[in-house]
């Protein structure tokens, strides 16, 4: 007696283009065709966001594939598997039967199982004489065979995607991290350039950054870094050569009056003698020269401009500022001093203005500028950092604003 293979479901549920195309698939595997379940299953994890699905129809597919007793799953064997509801549940890690059904019906309309019903829609399996199951009725995993091959291509795709994602993430990082270190070095070098506006673009570039593994969104972000690297690498190449060719010119100044000033008339001993007894003078300390723009450093530290009366338009508006800050802050006079003449004043007041833009996170200013100045004195500290730090700081939460 030849058995009537089910391909409708029973009830009220309907059957839908995408059910027949799944039963049209299954009936077109060839009869020799042949999958590893558990393989499968792999292959449909990892390509799960491709296909539609998430993690609890996969759960129950699992559970599915535990009641079929053989590992490989061939076209040409029964592949009808009827646990019930209950057993299913159990299997499924507990889960509540309202949410089973549900998941259930997901992998049938995605293809992936066929409802084979029985006339009153329960799942059994009837037996011939000789004990072997004639037919059953359940859910048919005959799709995962025939639909094995697509899975792995669509499995490995979605790895090479996310490998892909992974070089480009790194790629953004280097970047990132090459443009920091590199307007850092511009403004430690005190070389001119719009600073503030390269850190705030590049502030922006890394909050566009996408969180998700897209590869598109990530190649316009290392696109964007890598323009923007071109870009500061070129204001420190022509920095760079500014700075050579006012040490050259100094250089040459220097020689020009050495050799004037060296040029001994030999008809004159006396005058050469009482030149070399003289005492050489001593050296006139060396002044430190400020190394960073007063509107970068109001940019970094906007809070000390609501200290100054009249605004601050010149680094001596700043220092001046700074020492009214000094006091309201709790900075002794000693500690004022001594980082005036280890930072020069001009450092010094950028310190004071960085503390008091950070002075809810600082519980000491006293304490942390004599720290700063002790590093300085041991050549362990510079300011670029602290500057590009705020700088960042700011631009983060005007993009938050935003």
């Amino acid at each position: 007696m030849e058995h009537v293979l089910a391909t409708t479901p029973f009830g009220r549920r309907p059957l839908s283009l995408a059910m027949r195309q799944a039963q049209q698939t299954a009936k077109n595997c060839p009869p020799d065709a042949a999958a590893h379940k558990w393989r499968v299953w792999r292959s449909l994890a990892e390509a799960k966001d491709r296909l539609g699905l998430s993690d609890r129809p996969l759960a129950v597919l699992n559970a599915l594939l535990s009641f079929h007793q053989e590992t490989a799953l061939t076209a040409s064997s029964d592949l009808v598997v009827f646990p019930s509801n209950r057993e299913l549940s159990i299997r499924a890690h507990g889960m509540p039967a309202s949410t089973l059904r549900r998941h259930l019906a997901t992998l049938v309309e995605t293809g992936l199982v066929i409802r084979r019903d029985s006339p009153n829609g329960k799942r059994y399996a009837r037996k011939g004489q000789g004990g072997q199951i004639e037919q059953a009725f359940g859910f048919d995993l005959s799709p995962l065979v025939a639909r094995a091959a697509e899975f792995e291509r669509v499995a490995e795709e979605v790895k090479a995607d996310r490998r892909g994602c992974k070089l480009l993430r790194e790629q953004i990082s280097i970047l990132r991290r090459d443009t920091e270190k590199s307007i850092e070095a511009g403004v430690e070098e005190g070389l001119d350039g719009p600073w503030p506006d390269l850190v705030a673009r590049l502030a922006g570039i890394s909050r566009s950054v996408p969180r998700s593994m897209e590869k598109a969104p990530l190649e316009a972000s290392v696109a964007d870094l890598r323009a923007l690297m071109e870009e500061v690498a070129k204001r420190l190449e022509e920095g760079a050569k500014l700075q050579n060719m006012s040490a050259n010119e100094s250089q040459t100044e220097r020689h020009i009056q050495n050799s004037n000033a060296d040029h001994f008339n030999e008809s004159e001993p006396d005058f050469q003698e009482s030149r070399a007894a003289a005492p050489a003078s001593p050296e006139p300390p060396r002044r430190r020269t400020r190394s960073f723009p007063l509107p970068m450093v109001l940019n970094a530290c906007p809070d000390i401009i609501d200290w100054a009366k009249q605004g601050i338009s010149s680094w001596r508006d700043l220092m001046a500022t700074a020492g009214n800050v000094r006091s309201a802050l709790g900075i002794s006079p000693s500690a004022w001093e001594d980082a005036c003449a280890v930072l020069g004043e001009e450092d010094a007041a950028v310190v004071i203005a960085a503390i008091l833009q950070r002075a809810d996170a600082i519980k000491s200013a006293g304490g942390y500028l004599r720290s700063l100045t002790e590093k300085a004195r041991a050549g362990q500290f510079s300011l670029g950092p602290v500057l590009m730090a705020l700088l960042r700081s700011r631009s983060q939460e005007r993009g938050r604003v935003a």
